[in-house]
Order: structure tokens, then C-alpha cells, then sequence
């Protein structure tokens, strides 16, 4: 003990003489303390609660209730989740966070830099972009400015500050590494920033902002084997969080549209067939009639290799793409088409999210329809989910319970719920539903 002492007095030593001095030939030395000053007051620490239901298997079994004096009511766990958030507009009270933080919570507690804990109100979140928007009382309230979404670049210097590991509210600062990452497993529609400033768990949903105090991202991902920083971290874009926001006060959801299009990548053998000498973008290979896709004249054949000027090396960008592009708005879209470069002008219609099963086919009357979050589908998930079913309604009765995902039609697959809607459109004499329950699929015939 006395030795470890011992050094660490003799480290110490040569640190206090070797301090930085406070100025410079009478230039004091830069410092982030000034700019951080406006910040750090609008960047808050979120804990929230989820209360999850837990019941043995035994519990369902009268017999073993009776005999060990079993509960008949299911036991609860509470799950603590820690997270970081940025207040966007102080006179509303409305902060930024990541879906992942808040999802499914029963309670929001929000920690101001000035120490005051206020009740979190939850007003909307998109998973597929994991942004979350939450609403405190706004009572001198701080908010970050926004930085412009298109000022930024690759090597500017930024500020990352959060909650990481619940230890309190901290600072790490670095550069912007890259800009429209995507790919990363287990997330949505991707376009984020790379920053090699300090990023760790419970950073998430913190700010990343430029030295001019600017928000120009919202902390919510690490590239870690360890769990812990390795200097890759990732942010969502400042547009495209704010676009997101706008939509939740607007419409309570993110509306979405679709090119109705499918597409695949280009091989040497595909490249050698349409005529192109290199193998980027995303050749079409078939385009859904009226869908906006077709309306804009593309067709089976043509290669997507830009939109609205951003490059699309391959399907996974087309589809990434697609995902985040505005709906009701023009977008210009390059294709090659016989080895010509053409620019058409696609406007995206809102698809539609969930459906009343009865809109489709009377026979899932009493089924509310939905799309399979992007999430899933990044894993390669195909289908239409089943979100619930009324008791004694005829999908009840056809044997559809909440959570079953429909996979196919008549055995043919089905991908999305736009082609369900077409498929049933006449209604067929027989309707056959391939269903995937738990780990195991059944069919089941529609009455």
C-alpha cells in the first residue's frame, strides 16, 4: 500500500509543475468552456420505468396453483432504462431523445442540469428511426439551436455531451469520422453520422453539437465488442430528427411513402446484360402499377444510381432511401436506362401503416392489420403483423390471434401490407392465410 502510495505521489508531482498556464503570450488559450455554458443546460438525464408482467409456466397448471399456494395474479418486474435527451424548444417544453430509451416506459423522469427531476410526458416516437419526442414543463427551460443540416462535413470538430453509465451529465469532444453510415444490424432506415468523440451506454439520446453550441445530431449508437467506446460512435441527423418531430405534432406518426418498387443489386453477369460498366446502384425489377414509381415512368431494367444527387450504390441504399425521402414533395431520381442517363421527378404518397382487416377482406373483420417495423425487415422479415383481434369478431373465429404474422397468401409470399390490399382486391373465392405464430407456421383457411 505504502509503495502504491508512493508512485502515485511521485506521478503527481511532475503533473502539477507541467500544468497548461492560462495564457500565452498574453492570448489566453482556447477553450470549449464558453460555448458549453449554453449547451449543457439543455442536455438532460432520462430514467424511465417499465413495468413487465412475469408469470411461471406452472402458474397456468389449476393443480400446481392449488398445491405450492401459487398467485393466480402474475408477478411484475420493473425494467430501468438510463438515457440522455436535448431540449429542442423551450417555450413548449419538447426534448429529443431515442426511441430505445423511453420505449414501452410506464413512467418518465427527467433530470435538468440544474438538478430539478420533472414528470416526462411521452408525445410520439418513430422505432424505424429511433427518435423519440417527450414533453416536460416549461419552466426556464434552456434549448440548443439547431445547426444547418447541410453545413456539415468530415473532419469538423464536435461536441458530444450525455449521460454515460448514469454517472451524471459529461463532455467528450472529437470529429466527425463520416457522414451517411448505414448497414448497422439491428437498426432501421440508417443515415448517420460517425464520430470518434466518446460515446458510451447511456450517452443515448444525448447531443452532439458543433463549437458554435449547434445541434447537429442526437447520440444514439456505439460500434463497440466490449460494450464500452473503441472511438466509433453514431448520431442521427439533425434534419432528419427534427423532420420526425414535425411529423409527431403534426400527425401523432411518421407518415412514410413507397416508390413501389423491388429491386436487387448488379452482378458482373447483370452489369454485362443492361449494358453498364460499373457494378453501382440498384437495378429495378419490377415496378407496382400506379404506385408513384410508375406514374413517374420507371421500369423494370432501368439502375437507380442517384437521388436528389446522392449516390445509390446498391438495393440496401435504394431501400434505405426510400425509407427517409419526403412524402408530397418532388425528389429527382437518376436511372441508366439502355446506358442513357435519365433524371425523372417522383412525388411519394403517404402509405398507409395500419389497416382494419374488414377494409381488406370481410373475412378478417375484427383483425387490426400493420407493417412490420423496419427493424424487422433489416433482419429479413417479410409480411403483414396481426396487432389485435376482437373477441368474438370472424377473424377470431378464423383462428387469428395478436402478434401472428401473415407470410402468404394462397402460398404465394407476401411482402408488405400494400400487397395484401392489392391481392384481395377482388376478394378470392378461397382465402388461405400462412401465418408464422411463435417459432412455427400453420395455415389457415379464412371462413
Amino acid at each position: 500500500m505504502f509503495r502504491l502510495l508512493l508512485v502515485l505521489l511521485c506521478l503527481a508531482a511532475p503533473m502539477a509543475r507541467a500544468a497548461l498556464p492560462a495564457a500565452v503570450d498574453g492570448q489566453p488559450l482556447p477553450s470549449l468552456a464558453p460555448m458549453l455554458e449554453t449547451v449543457t443546460p439543455a442536455v438532460v438525464n432520462i430514467h424511465s420505468r417499465t413495468v413487465v408482467r412475469v408469470r411461471s409456466p406452472l402458474a397456468d397448471d389449476p393443480f400446481f396453483r392449488h398445491f405450492f399456494g401459487l398467485p393466480s395474479v402474475p408477478r411484475e418486474r420493473v425494467q430501468q432504462s438510463l438515457g440522455s435527451g436535448v431540449i429542442v424548444d423551450a417555450e413548449q417544453g419538447l426534448l429529443l431523445t431515442n426511441n430505445h430509451v423511453i420505449e414501452g416506459a410506464d413512467d418518465i423522469q427527467v433530470t435538468l442540469a440544474d438538478g430539478r427531476t420533472l414528470a416526462g410526458e411521452f408525445v410520439g416516437a418513430d422505432p424505424d428511426t429511433d427518435v423519440a419526442l417527450v414533453r416536460i414543463p416549461a419552466e426556464n427551460l434552456s434549448a440548443v439551436r439547431l445547426a444547418d443540416p447541410r453545413a456539415l462535413r468530415v473532419g469538423d470538430f464536435v461536441v458530444a455531451v450525455g449521460n454515460p453509465f448514469g454517472l451524471g451529465q459529461t463532455v467528450t469532444s472529437g470529429i466527425v469520422s463520416a457522414l451517411g453510415r448505414q448497414g448497422l444490424s439491428g437498426l432501421g432506415y440508417q443515415n448517420f453520422i460517425q464520430t470518434d468523440a466518446s460515446i458510451n451506454p447511456g450517452n443515448s439520446g444525448g447531443a452532439l453539437v458543433n463549437l458554435r453550441g449547434e445541434l447537429v445530431g442526437v447520440n444514439t449508437a456505439i460500434f463497440s465488442p466490449s460494450g464500452g467506446n473503441v472511438g466509433i460512435g453514431f448520431a442521427i441527423p439533425v434534419g432528419l430528427a427534427t423532420d420526425v418531430m414535425r411529423q409527431l405534432l403534426a400527425f401523432g406518426e411518421v407518415r412514410r411513402g413507397s416508390l413501389g418498387v423491388e429491386s436487387q443489386d448488379i452482378d458482373a453477369a447483370m452489369a454485362k446484360l443492361l449494358g453498364v460498366t460499373e457494378r453501382r446502384g440498384a437495378v429495378i425489377t419490377r415496378v407496382q402499377e400506379d404506385s408513384p414509381a410508375d406514374q413517374a415512368g420507371l421500369k423494370p431494367g432501368d439502375v437507380v444510381v442517384a437521388i436528389d444527387g446522392t449516390p445509390v450504390p446498391d438495393r440496401q441504399s435504394l431501400h434505405n432511401a426510400e425509407g427517409l425521402l419526403p412524402v408530397d414533395k418532388p425528389v429527382r431520381i437518376a436511372v441508366l436506362r439502355e446506358g442513357n442517363r435519365r433524371e425523372m421527378e417522383v412525388v411519394l404518397k403517404a402509405r398507409v401503416r395500419e389497416l382494419d382487416g374488414a377494409l381488406v377482406d370481410a373475412r378478417l373483420e375484427g383483425a387490426r392489420l400493420a407493417e412490420l417495423p423496419e427493424r424487422m425487415r433489416q433482419r429479413g422479415a417479410r409480411g403483414v403483423r396481426v396487432e389485435q383481434v376482437a373477441q368474438n369478431s370472424r377473424a377470431a373465429r378464423n383462428g387469428l390471434r395478436p402478434g401472428d404474422l401473415i407470410v402468404a397468401t394462397n402460398r404465394r409470399d407476401l411482402s408488405d401490407l400494400a400487397e395484401l390490399q392489392r391481392r384481395l382486391d377482388p376478394p378470392p373465392a378461397q382465402l388461405v392465410l400462412t401465418l408464422v405464430r411463435g417459432r412455427g407456421a400453420l395455415l389457415a383457411p379464412m371462413q
